[in-house]
């Protein structure tokens, strides 16, 4: 008759492994015009190539540069429907579901994590196209959770900053977390008549993109969080903070010893860059 002790230690043990975990890099990507959700093209596949570059996570979590809320809200049903947030597109795009599930515990577990505000679970979102034209590059079996935390609007850089690093230890839980946006992204600006020239920039929009990776390289994040202090580059490539505030998440979750590097670091259509970032803990 097999002891039980023995069985308790054994699932004891199991349950360590199970624990057990690489603590994930942070990513900044951007992810640009929603058609990269179904083009293969040189950022979607720098996207496929960078799932496969890292640990398998347990649950991916993204803060949306389209998921702009008063208050913070954390998607918490067992399904996120797929949301196709834009207008103007191919039909192609808008039938395109993700349906990868979601994870109410850990969305609670995130929640409670958070003590600088009070975290709504919503159960009215799903995924918007911050999320999965990135995602469904990235893991195309749809079998991880995902789940979008949202940006409150009525706060500033600094508060944003501050609050990514009550989530921290996300990292150490197998939690992927990507802040999804644009470093640079003035609409108006952009020559869309050349939106298809490789690496297209304006003077000004390839400067402060410039700037802005010093910054990020140097760790010079109080530089960051106060962008407006950099001039009228900054405020021409920041017009409205919604494509930005992703980055400063990313910088708050990152780890004083983490490798900083750069990827698909391209302009696009004069006045928007896909500079995207890797944070990577050094082992």
């Amino acid at each position: 008759m097999t002891d039980i002790n023995s069985l308790r230690e054994l699932k004891n043990f199991t349950n360590t492994l199970e624990k057990k975990t690489y603590r994930m890099p942070v990513l900044f990507v951007g992810h640009g015009s929603p058609m990269n959700g179904i083009e293969d093209n040189e950022f979607s596949r720098r996207w496929t190539a960078m799932a496969k570059e890292i640990p398998v996570p347990k649950a991916v979590l993204v803060v949306s540069a389209h998921w702009f809320t008063k208050g913070t809200k954390v998607t918490a049903m067992d399904f996120p429907r797929t949301i196709h947030d834009f207008g103007g597109f191919p039909k192609e795009l808008f039938e395109v579901q993700y349906p990868a599930p979601g994870d109410p515990a850990l969305a609670r577990e995130t929640a409670g994590m958070i003590h600088s505000t009070e975290v709504e679970l919503s159960h009215d979102w799903g995924l918007d196209h911050g999320t999965w034209t990135i995602v469904r590059h990235m893991y195309p079996l749809e079998n991880i959770p995902v789940l979008q935390l949202s940006i409150d609007y009525t706060k500033d850089a600094a508060y944003h900053y501050e609050l990514a690093k009550e989530i921290e230890q996300l990292r150490d839980k197998g939690v992927l977390i990507i802040g999804s946006g644009n470093i640079v992204h003035n609409l108006r600006m952009v020559a869309w008549d050349r939106l298809y020239e490789p690496n297209y920039g304006y003077d000004w929009a390839k400067q402060i993109n410039g700037t802005f990776k010093d910054l990020i390289a140097s760790g010079d994040h109080d530089s960051l969080i106060h962008y407006e202090r950099l001039g009228q580059e900054a405020m021409m490539a920041i017009p409205t903070p919604e494509h930005y505030l992703p980055l400063i998440y990313t910088l708050g979750l990152k780890g004083k010893n983490d490798a900083v590097s750069f990827f698909n670091d391209q302009a696009v259509g004069g006045s928007l860059t896909m500079t995207s970032v890797k944070f990577d803990p050094i082992n």
